[in-house]
């Protein structure tokens, strides 16, 4: 009887010792932090304040259970070593156009589609259609990536030492684009050459006469003092510069259900309110470039439809050569003309 008794009480503090164990180790799950680097790079640009405003709103909804720190400007490397860090986990969270990932997946190149839209609003809803979310941020699932959010950052124009007013004007100049054929054909189908090269050659490029011209965004143009090097800026708005938030998959899945949840739904809701912010950066930048001696062109109305077909045909020929860049750009470019 005696030795019943004992085991029973022996049970019993056996029980509360599993339901005092069980109880501190979901406790002590609440109260684990997880820190979220977020890299980018650029600095006061849409992406940036996405970034910030990202970066408050998980601090805060999450009780300070995601402390977060903000690395602009490349201070963690180029944009491909960026990349690799958010894959394999040294960075949490890339906010980069999501062209760049192209070594991810090729499919990540068809925003930047010249053709696709013809304003920031325009690109904006485009960014937000649930068909193109679900494409675009799908990719590189299998590659170590979590997409979050994707936005427009702002529309491309083309810098350049002499004035190029007319398509006619881009015949026989070296143009500065991005190493994809999204942006190599269109430029070809004006009559230019372009010249793959990354954003920190561009100033001695333009400078020693290696290009007449690059392609790239007001919100780089001023800020960065480009006009020590080119005056000019012929307003195309071709293409539509995107940005697309990625997160490292094996972190966000070592997360608790409800940090998903948060890091998801405040990725979506500083999405959709960075729309005003971004219009408004694009639009001091403009007047900045303008006050600093800068000059903005625009194509005559008649030039800029006929380039926008220019383009858009030319994207949907270099779709046609890879058969999943094809149905991605497919899904884009209907849900494009459908929004116009």
């Amino acid at each position: 009887m005696i030795f019943n008794q004992r085991n029973g009480l022996t049970a019993h503090a056996a029980a509360i010792a599993l339901s005092l164990g069980l109880g501190l180790g979901g406790a002590a799950a609440q109260d684990k932090t997880f820190t979220m680097k977020i890299t980018l790079p650029t600095l006061n640009d849409p992406s940036y304040f996405f970034a910030k405003n990202y970066a408050a709103a998980l601090e805060k909804d999450s009780g300070g259970r995601i402390k977060t720190e903000i690395y602009p400007a490349s201070q963690l490397g180029s944009i491909p070593r960026q990349i690799e860090g958010t894959q394999f986990g040294a960075i949490q969270c890339a906010v980069i156009p999501p062209e760049f990932f192209v070594g991810v997946d090729e499919r990540f190149e068809v925003m930047a589609a010249p053709g696709l839209v013809d304003s920031m609003m325009h690109g904006e809803q485009l960014a937000a259609d649930p068909a193109v979310l679900k494409v675009m941020l799908s990719l590189g699932a299998n590659k170590g990536l979590h997409g979050v959010a994707m936005f427009m950052n702002a529309p491309s124009s083309v810098i350049a030492k002499n004035a190029l007013r007319h398509l006619a004007d881009f015949k026989g100049k070296k143009i500065r684009v991005l190493a994809s054929a999204f942006q190599t054909k269109p430029i070809e189908q004006l009559g230019a050459t372009p010249v793959a090269m990354t954003l920190g050659d561009v100033v001695p490029a333009l400078q020693q006469g290696a290009v007449d011209g690059a392609v790239g965004g007001i919100v780089v143009w001023t800020p960065m003092h480009f006009q020590d090097a080119a005056k000019f800026v012929t307003e195309t708005g071709q293409p539509a510069v995107y940005a697309i938030a990625e997160v490292n998959k094996n972190w966000y899945d070592s997360l608790p259900p409800d940090l998903q949840k948060i890091v998801d739904s405040d990725a979506a809701k500083e999405q959709a309110a960075l729309t005003p912010i971004a219009i408004d950066i694009v639009d001091k930048a403009r007047k900045g470039w303008v006050a600093s001696g800068g000059e903005l062109i625009s194509l005559p109305a008649d030039e800029q439809a006929q380039m926008m077909k220019i383009f858009l045909a030319a994207s949907a020929e270099v779709s046609k050569s890879k058969p999943a860049v094809n149905e991605a750009y497919t899904i884009v470019n209907s849900a494009a003309q459908k929004l116009r």
